[in-house]
């Protein structure tokens, strides 16, 4: 017999709201705070709602870095909700990941109940005392563009449309919002609906003609121009665009701690990944989407070189500090200022322009040469060594597949030709992103394949049982890859750099480095995965092809390939 009809709380309208918004998942790590959100979603179900889906994930970096790999290939923002403090802090490593890459998120926990007693969902346990703080959102303020704790519940759909507003407007990134028991408990008279429809969020910055005709006269006119980029290809058509124009106007392009697709390898134009060897003799750099474009206490440009810096944010205004120099400082976003350049290039002569073309063609040419030559040379050898990994996931890797970079993707050995192909963790260096932004990126292109290369550090700080559970419960096979040096090689590099010649050099380095590697193949042969460990480089080519046949019969895989440093 069922049950008397409900009346409705706020935790319903709440739902609703999300649903308003394209919200398709929301991504929990529950605890007692949820209850009324278990309610909303129980009710949701009888009625057939339109509601997103709950996905209870193990461990809240993996929720967070889910819906940031969802969200980076959909474009669409997703919403994640955590149990008070202690689950919220235990996301803040993801998000400080999403807020410098600008993903925009809404991410909410529960609020450790404020009353006593006395209110429907009142204290009811022992934490609900020793987890309440004065200022819940301040641990992560910083990383936010907005946080507001939900005062009422009528607030239910503003406070959504107010949330998811401000994320989505340029220059977008996360939001947060608690919600306390009482509040998502507390009986609405009427549902309250979503005003999204009549809140448009701004046109995202578009470059002044002015600024556009100054830029289009230096490229015309630059001797050893050079592109720098970074978050450039959150857009795919960023890419297309800037393909074009480096094709036409024979500018290199260096893809530097790039996050996203910018250009495919086999672009002529692809000049590597590292700025050093053009930088200095460039006399006009353009600088588009990234926050440090060289390393001022290793290379700088001429001091004579022009430099432009092209963003939504170009001068990082969330960075403390921050003081490379620009010439010309233009606040857009990469699409709108490729297309204008475009346009403004039309018809025009540049000076230098075919004796710059000869000379980058023909050192593509050598770069591609020198690649295949560390290749060749690494399969004859008796380790396995970085463009040994690359130049062999070239075997499995096709146009149609995402590949998710933690650490030791390189494009120069495995090139990449699709627009929207390739994430990389975010300059921050929140590690443990890779492997749950690869779940995240399955759930939301379930047809392509999805490639996870981490290395063996940034394997373990993703909480892989809880990312393996993932990939087994929902049925999201990924390819994962370690490239595991048994080190953190970060540690290492930062301490041969500062102390070359000290005493920790006598060790190579390796106090506090050393990183020894338990069998990662098991973990996932535990969650029905299959998994495999390659220690010499012949064996690598078979291992990755049956690993990459393993994900497309439905099952996940990893390959720990080992890569002594």
């Amino acid at each position: 017999m069922d049950s008397e009809p409900q009346i409705r709380i706020a935790a319903e309208d709440y739902l609703d709201a999300l649903a308003a918004h394209g919200i398709d998942y929301l991504f929990c790590n529950p605890g007692t705070d949820f209850a009324p959100i278990v309610e909303a979603f129980a009710r949701a179900a009888r009625s057939n709602r339109k509601v997103p889906r709950p996905m209870v994930v193990p461990h809240e970096n993996v929720a967070l870095s889910m819906a940031h790999g969802y969200t980076m290939v959909t474009g669409r923002p997703q919403a994640v909700m955590l149990h008070t403090n202690v689950g919220t802090a235990n996301s803040i490593n993801m998000l400080i990941d999403a807020s410098r890459d600008r993903i925009p998120v809404l991410l909410t926990s529960g609020r450790t109940p404020f009353t006593e007693a006395g209110a429907e969902g009142s204290r009811s346990a022992h934490i609900h005392w020793a987890q309440e703080m004065y200022d819940q959102a301040g641990m992560l303020r910083e990383m936010v563009k907005w946080d507001y704790e939900m005062k009422r519940g009528d607030q239910a759909a503003n406070v959504v449309d107010r949330a998811l507003e401000l994320a989505m407007t340029s220059p977008k990134g996360p939001v947060y919002l608690s919600l306390p028991r009482e509040v998502l408990g507390e009986v609405v008279q009427t549902p309250v609906e979503s005003a999204r429809a009549h809140r448009n969020v701004p046109r995202a910055p578009v470059p002044s003609p002015a600024d556009i005709e100054v830029l289009a006269e230096w490229i015309a006119g630059a001797r050893a121009p050079l592109v720098i980029t970074g978050l450039l290809g959150q857009d795919p058509r960023d890419a297309v665009v800037l393909s074009r124009l480096a094709k036409q106007w024979a500018l290199p392009v260096i893809p530097y701690t790039s996050r996203y697709f910018a250009i495919a390898s086999n672009h002529p134009m692809f000049q590597g990944s590292m700025p050093g060897p053009l930088l200095h003799d460039a006399d006009l750099v353009i600088v588009i989407e990234s926050d440090v474009p060289w390393l001022p206490s290793k290379e700088s440009p001429s001091a004579d070189a022009r430099i432009v810096q092209i963003g939504e944010d170009p001068l990082y205004a969330r960075y403390p500090m921050r003081g490379f120099p620009s010439d010309l400082t233009i606040t857009a976003t990469a699409l709108s200022v490729l297309e204008a350049l475009e346009r403004a290039l039309q018809g025009r002569s540049g000076a230098h322009l075919e004796e710059r073309r000869a000379r980058l063609v023909a050192r593509s040419a050598e770069l591609h040469a020198q690649w295949r030559n560390e290749a060749e040379s690494a399969r004859r050898g008796d380790k396995n060594t970085l463009a040994w990994l690359n130049y062999c996931l070239g075997e499995v890797v096709d146009r149609d597949t995402i590949v998710i970079n933690e650490y030791s993707f390189r494009q120069e050995y495995c090139p990449l030709e699709t627009p929207g192909s390739l994430f990389g963790v975010s300059n921050a260096g929140g590690l443990g992103w890779g492997f749950g932004a690869s779940l995240g990126a399955k759930l939301a292109a379930p047809q392509r394949q999805v490639v996870s290369v981490l290395g063996d550090g940034a394997y373990m700080f993703a909480n892989p049982v809880a990312c393996h559970y993932m990939a087994q419960m929902q049925s999201l096979p990924v390819l994962t890859v370690i490239f595991n040096n048994r080190l953190y090689n970060a540690v290492r590099r930062a301490t041969l750099d500062m102390y070359a010649t000290g005493v920790a050099a006598d060790d190579d380095g390796r106090l506090l480095a050393d990183l020894p590697a338990p069998n990662f193949e098991k973990i996932a042969a535990a969650h029905d995965g299959h998994g495999e460990r390659v220690e010499r480089p012949a064996d690598l080519p078979a291992a990755l092809r049956r690993a990459a046949e393993a994900v497309r019969g439905g099952q996940q895989a990893l390959v720990n390939v080992i890569c002594p440093p």
